[in-house]
């Protein structure tokens, strides 16, 4: 099946994308004093990329290593398509045509072996080499730092289920297999993954392993580390087979050093995950309380003591009051949505929804909740991928949108909540009109939970990248000094690779750094990418 493109200059599906209404413009330029942007994107066919770096002869061996010219691209539009990922900076430097990122050119291999026989030519010339999948990453996972020239290994012909062991529950998957080919393969055989973020359209196996994918069933589910049995990864240096049994005692847990890892410690080429039967049936509602406070506390009783949902999330008053669970009536400011939405979902068979949700309807109620029916959370059901492609009318409407992610222990979840909220307000404010800060809790467990902010801001004309980078530096800070961790599953990238060192400590980086020695002798995976490159002596 062939797999089709994204959009070059936004998210997704281009017929999916809808100009804002113009209520909702409206009340950008009433609440932020939002201003039509100046200049559309620069045309595809216009932008300027500069010539690939890698000689003829290097790009006849990758060639050879790839099984054959055809899976070696150089091409303009395959560069600018494979440049940077999907954060709101990338896509407004993409779209202003600044290519200085983009890839030298693009490799398509078909198996591990020839995964391992393109590393070893990269390695051979010091060609960087950046493991590309759905190409979703938001936090620069895809631009790699201080290489004189690199290729984007695009594993979109290792799309494969390979194996069902139905009596384990287990399934081997390629890693360039997106996810919803994934589930349609998967319930041909009466299971799931369960796995659903909101890159779920566009993201593949493999890069949910890369960086530790959390979806939007993880109360139920589990996030995507948890779910994971085996890997399979190609090195510089060989192949890593992990994942004898679902857990052992025989030292660390050499898979978990992969999780998480995007791509500077190897390419993973084959992800063994546990799955789970489809379930006979799914129910959706929603929930209101008076305060974010309030609805923490309910969250909070559901994920220590049951009954615990499948998908359980909490809408601030800011993000329920815009109307953010239900794109399409964002802005209809209404008394059915005051105070703070919160979205349950169950699965099962119908008598055991029955019981989850009995249950949840006597526990909620002596927790300040009050029901308010399955339209609040069918409505949230239906619309939960479409958050990007409105972040991408925003843009288009003169708007800048963009969101950040972190998590701690719940009783840390007030001041890392009022820190970074505080810290964005100031940053952005600038003296003129304040952000909107919104904020949900999605991704709960006994200990704590996710916090995940999306901010909405008028445009700094003067520099919106910069005036940015000085907001998520500032929320960053606040981040780490709350005591939060720089990301609950976005990943490190670039973007957060120094506050990531200032989580783990110098011992922790230099335990990392050993690993990277160890694997990538060369330093030719992701250069720049979650471990910081030793300074020349």
């Amino acid at each position: 099946m062939e797999t089709r493109d994204m959009l070059w200059s936004g998210w997704g599906d281009p017929a999916k994308a809808t100009p804002l209404p113009e209520s909702v413009a409206g009340l950008l330029r009433e609440m932020l004093g939002v201003r039509p942007a100046e200049a559309a994107p620069v045309p595809l066919e216009d932008i300027d990329v500069p010539g690939t770096r890698l000689p003829d002869a290097v790009l006849a061996a990758l060639a050879a290593a790839a099984g054959g010219a055809e899976h070696v691209r150089a091409d303009p539009v395959s560069r600018i398509r494979h440049t940077r990922g999907k954060s709101t900076p990338d896509l407004m430097r993409i779209r202003a045509g600044e290519t200085s990122d983009a890839p030298d050119a693009v490799v398509l291999p078909g198996s591990h072996d020839e995964v391992l026989a393109v590393l070893d030519v990269c390695a051979g010339h010091g060609v960087a080499v950046v493991p590309f999948g759905g190409g979703t990453s938001v936090v620069g996972g895809l631009a790699p730092q201080g290489v004189d020239a690199f290729i984007a290994l695009d594993l979109r012909r290792m799309d494969a289920l390979v194996s069902v062991d139905p009596v384990s529950r287990t399934a081997v998957f390629q890693p360039g297999l997106r996810a919803p080919r994934a589930e349609e393969l998967l319930r041909e055989h009466g299971f799931t993954l369960g796995h659903f973020p909101q890159s779920y359209e566009w993201a593949t196996i493999g890069g949910f392993a890369a960086a530790r994918s959390s979806g939007q069933a993880s109360a139920g589910y589990g996030r995507f580390d948890d779910m994971v049995t085996g890997l399979t990864v190609a090195t510089p240096r060989g192949t890593l087979d992990l994942g004898r049994a679902p857990r052992s005692a025989a030292g660390p847990d050499l898979r978990q050093l992969v999780l998480g890892s995007e791509g500077a410690f190897g390419v993973i080429t084959s992800v063994t995950v546990r799955v789970r039967p489809v379930p006979e049936a799914v129910a959706y509602e929603g929930w209101r309380f008076p305060s974010f406070e309030a609805g923490t506390a309910a969250l909070r009783r559901l994920a220590q003591d049951g009954p615990l949902p499948v998908v359980l999330r909490l809408s601030d008053e800011t993000e329920t009051a815009i109307g953010l669970a239900d794109p399409a009536a964002i802005g209809a400011l209404s008394s059915g949505t005051a105070g703070c939405l919160a979205v349950l979902g169950y699965e099962g068979t119908p008598e055991e929804i029955a019981i989850r949700r009995d249950a949840a309807h006597v526990v909620l109620p002596e927790l300040d909740g009050e029901p308010l029916g399955a339209e609040p959370g069918d409505k949230w059901r239906h619309g939960r991928f479409n958050a990007p492609y409105l972040r991408d009318s925003l843009l288009d409407a003169g708007a800048f949108a963009e969101t950040l992610e972190t998590a701690t222990f719940w009783s840390g979840i007030p001041e890392l909540y009022a820190a970074v909220r505080t810290a964005l307000i100031r940053v952005l404010s600038g003296g003129g009109t304040p952000p909107l800060v919104m904020c949900h809790i999605s991704h709960v467990y006994p200990a704590g939970a996710s916090l995940y902010f999306t901010v909405v801001a008028a445009q700094d004309r003067a520099d919106a990248l910069g005036h940015w980078e000085k907001a998520k530096r500032a929320a960053n800070d606040a981040i780490i000094d709350a005591g939060g961790t720089i990301s609950h599953h976005h990943g490190v990238g670039t973007d957060h690779r120094d506050w990531y060192a200032r989580e783990i400590g110098p011992l922790g980086m230099d335990i990392l750094r050993a690993v990277k020695d160890s694997v990538d002798p060369q330093g030719i995976l992701n250069p720049g990418v979650l471990v910081a490159p030793v300074p020349e002596k």
